[in-house]
């Protein structure tokens, strides 16, 4: 096998991690469950556009497909296709033919809510999630619940790794969008930005900050920098990988407590980093030491009474 060769099959490799089925059904159950939050908290307004078709303005997307008009008769058909199909995926019955109604749904249900000139980046991870779950077929042959499913699967490796890099892709950007907004030059993190978005958003953690201004900039500079440096997630193992997890979940925490900002569709799709498959196993395993554990008590109580009996 040449270099290049191997280049490549290491590459495809990477790609198509070998994954428990296991983690593809909690992710289904999550991200699906997920959705119909996220169409009643945050993209919330799709179904009132249905009723104003005067003011869309539709997306690159919407333009490219086609798509109509919202309406009250398709706002509605696509809430009610949606909640349905959401659910029987979130139940693993039939989550290929469910899934592929849930992701051009729900694309379209974002693609309406977000037609006024503001487009949240934190639906990116989402949306791929959703295009990707159903790609996965679910093991004919399983016996028991899906999520103790431990049946390795490249389709399953596929699809957390698209997962994983939409997550990463949506800081990344991020910081891309930064430096283009600032004529590619790396200002942002020297400016008034965060001051600017506490005064727009007031909020008594982010006034207090107002009278400390240095750590507003430490913030700014700590943020970009990691947003930068987040494909490297991608390649870090264990513990490592936890700890840059950890810090991407920190940025938000600090983001909802400073600017009351949450990016709550991105932090759901950080499970896919997450080990999910191991659950049901350690639940078992400790399910199973515990019984052990009141067999031999009650062994012993038993012991012991006829002990007493016989003295």
């Amino acid at each position: 096998m040449s270099r290049a060769q191997g280049l490549a099959v290491r590459a495809a490799g990477w790609f198509t991690p070998t994954i428990a089925l296991a983690r593809i059904a909690w992710l289904r159950t999550i991200l699906y469950l997920f959705v119909i939050l996220d169409m009643h908290a945050f993209v919330r307004d799709t179904r009132l556009k249905g009723e104003h078709p005067g003011l869309y303005q539709p997306l690159f997307l919407a333009r490219l497909f086609d798509l109509p008009k919202p309406s009250v008769a398709n706002t509605t058909a696509l809430y009610f296709v949606l909640i349905v199909a959401c659910l029987v995926a979130a139940s693993n019955r039939l989550p290929r033919i469910a899934g592929w109604v849930v992701a051009p749904a729900f694309t379209w249900w974002v693609l309406i809510g977000m037609s006024d000139g503001k487009v949240d980046h934190d639906h990116l991870a989402l949306v791929v999630a959703l295009w990707v779950l159903p790609t996965v077929a679910p093991n004919k042959a399983r016996v028991g619940s899906p999520y103790a499913d431990q049946t390795k699967s490249e389709a399953a490796g596929w699809a957390i790794r698209c997962i994983q890099i939409a997550v990463v892709s949506t800081y990344f950007l991020s910081a891309i969008a930064k430096l283009r907004s600032a004529g590619w030059a790396l200002t942002w993190p020297g400016s008034a930005i965060l001051t600017w978005a506490i005064v727009r958003r007031p909020h008594p953690v982010g006034e207090w900050l107002l009278q400390h201004p240095w750590m507003l900039h430490v913030m700014q500079w700590v943020g970009i920098i990691g947003e930068f440096l987040s494909p490297v997630v991608l390649w870090l193992k264990g513990r490592w990988q936890l700890l840059g997890a950890l810090f991407f979940l920190g940025f938000h925490v600090a983001n909802t407590a400073i600017l009351l900002i949450h990016f709550l569709p991105t932090v759901v799709c950080w499970l896919a980093f997450a080990p999910m498959e191991r659950i049901v196993p350690w639940f078992q395993r400790s399910r199973s030491a515990r019984e052990s554990g009141q067999a031999e008590d009650e062994a012993e109580d038993r012991g012991q009474a006829k002990e007493q009996a016989g003295a």
